[in-house]
């Protein structure tokens, strides 16, 4: 995504006059083709928003970027469930989509606030090269067959699928031999020497970026673990209750973990007690929305849109708990 999409492809189609039913889907799909936390996304956001984005698909953007890229998902459900996996996936792009259409539905375009401040966020993006690159990639759809792109993109997520599924080891060997013979096959007739140069160093500074992060979230699972009394968790979240819901949202706001690390210590709370159904609110609302996230969001569209924005997403992620605890609950 980074190294191989031009990012004004994906501003093209995210503009306010482009119809809901054409801008709405590829944001998300552009959201989930990232593996980014709630504050790597806001240049990108700021960056979309600059070049005249519509306001509901940029925070469908901005929502579905970290809350359900792939790797997230993939995680979770390797780790957690693809029960939750899916509830995840599914709630997530459903919210991005409403809050979206909400928010822009009570405020005007035209109403933005002042530019300068979006001007300095842009600035921003300097600080990260390994998104940014794709400036100077224009012309790569036009030289690119693009169902060859998306059968490259198709191969890379099976790769990922396969490698976080729990089948036997020997099928799963089998399947990743012959995926990543297909990745080199395609890369040796799809691309030249320069885009493979830019892939594979994009891949190198994210793996950097991403790896570190997850021996830190699972070192501090493991140390909450010794130190959390037992029953603590449920004797607050341990019944799917409004105010256990709630509490876990809020939990995920103001205890942020970047994206991914929320999964271990997802498994954390689940073993320490805590219920599915506030669980899953956790998922839904740590990668998302956090208060330095909020912050800067607020002088992107300013702060009716931040605070409705905010509201929503504890709003639905609350509710969201509680149907799933209750699903779990009946079935």
């Amino acid at each position: 995504m980074s190294a191989l999409l031009p990012k004004e492809k994906i501003t093209k189609y995210l503009g306010s006059n482009v119809p809901k039913y054409k801008a709405y889907p590829f944001s998300v799909v552009a959201g989930l083709l990232l593996a980014v936390c709630s504050c790597t996304i806001l240049p990108l956001f700021a960056g979309i928003k600059k070049k005249g984005a519509g306001i509901g698909p940029a925070i469908a953007f901005l929502y579905t970027a970290p809350a359900t890229n792939i790797l997230a998902i993939t995680y979770t459900g390797s780790i957690l469930g693809w029960d939750l996996a899916a509830a995840r996936i599914i709630l997530s792009v459903t919210f991005a989509i409403l809050i979206g259409l909400i928010i822009s539905s009570f405020v005007k375009e035209k109403d933005e606030e002042d530019e300068g401040s979006v001007t300095e966020l842009i600035k921003e993006e300097e600080k990260f090269d390994d998104i940014d690159k794709t400036s100077s990639r224009g012309g790569l759809l036009e030289k690119l067959n693009k169902h060859s792109l998306l059968i490259f993109f198709a191969t890379l997520f099976a790769i990922l699928i396969i490698g976080a599924s729990k089948i036997g080891n020997e099928v799963k060997i089998i399947g990743l031999v012959i995926l990543i013979s297909l990745v080199l096959i395609e890369l040796r007739f799809y691309f030249k020497k320069d885009e493979i140069k830019s892939w594979l160093s994009e891949t190198w500074m994210f793996t950097k970026k991403i790896f570190p992060l997850l021996l830190i979230g699972i070192f501090v699972a493991g140390i909450l673990t010794a130190l959390i009394p037992e029953n603590f968790l449920a004797n607050y979240v341990g019944t799917n209750t409004v105010f256990a819901n709630l509490a876990a949202v809020l939990f995920g706001v103001f205890m942020y973990f970047p994206t991914l690390v929320e999964v271990p210590m997802a498994k954390t709370f689940l073993t320490l007690g805590m219920a599915k159904g506030p669980l899953l609110a956790y998922l839904l609302a740590d990668p998302v929305i956090s208060l330095p996230s909020i912050l800067v969001v607020r002088k992107i569209m300013g702060t009716k849109r931040t605070l409705a924005y905010a509201l929503l997403i504890t709003i639905f992620c609350t509710i969201s708990g509680l149907l799933y605890g209750f699903v779990l609950g009946v079935f």
